[in-house]
């Protein structure tokens, strides 16, 4: 037995069987996708360098300063250099993306690189992502700066990400409902610049 209702839903994407749902599952999962390629091009090319040279700093030493007259220890030696030198690399790499992250957030770049740098433990690094000030942009009706996060400016009301027309809460530009309430969002009136990006 075959329900219209049911085919015309499906035809139009409002439920999952959709040919357009499927489009906008696979665009918001590029969307992510860039979003991560964009935080990784962050980081600076002389923390990559000297990321490579920590890794090869740590197999030099435990592969040629540290005593290795056992050959049976050669396997733990060589987890050992492996450890180490992934940890001593990422540590770097993270010290070269706070680096830049500091200057797109207008926070002190020489006093939360020293923090994250000589803090041991990682300590410095988990202080600086519970403190760090969200990011600034700016809204293009008013010039006013304000936090990424933020989906009306409060100087001028202008819209700056799409949210649900019942209870205001923050939506995805490719959500057919509402995940908090179950609003339907096509019967919002979403400004255009906002409902491009969806149809």
């Amino acid at each position: 037995m075959r329900f219209p209702w049911l085919a015309d839903r499906t035809m139009d994407g409002r439920t999952g069987r959709g040919p357009n749902r499927g489009t906008d599952r696979r665009g918001a999962r590029a969307e992510t996708n860039a979003q991560g390629n964009d935080e990784l091009s962050m980081i600076p090319g002389w923390a990559i360098g000297l990321a490579i040279a920590a890794f090869a700093g740590m197999q030099y030493l435990f592969h040629g300063v540290l005593p290795h007259h056992k050959h049976e220890m050669l396997p733990m030696r060589l987890l050992m250099g492996w450890v180490w030198g992934t940890l001593a690399a990422s540590y770097v790499l993270l010290v070269g993306y706070v680096s830049r992250d500091v200057k797109r957030r207008n926070m002190p770049a020489r006093l939360w690189m020293f923090v994250v740098a000589m803090m041991p433990g990682g300590i410095g690094a988990v202080l600086y992502f519970l403190l760090r000030q969200p990011m600034l942009t700016r809204c293009p009706h008013c010039s006013t700066e304000i936090a990424s996060s933020y989906n009306f400016c409060p100087q001028c009301q202008f819209q700056m990400a799409p949210v649900c027309g019942q209870c205001f809460r923050g939506v995805e530009i490719t959500d057919v409902y509402c995940k908090q309430c179950g609003h339907d969002l096509e019967q919002d009136q979403v400004p255009a610049r906002l409902k491009a990006f969806r149809d």
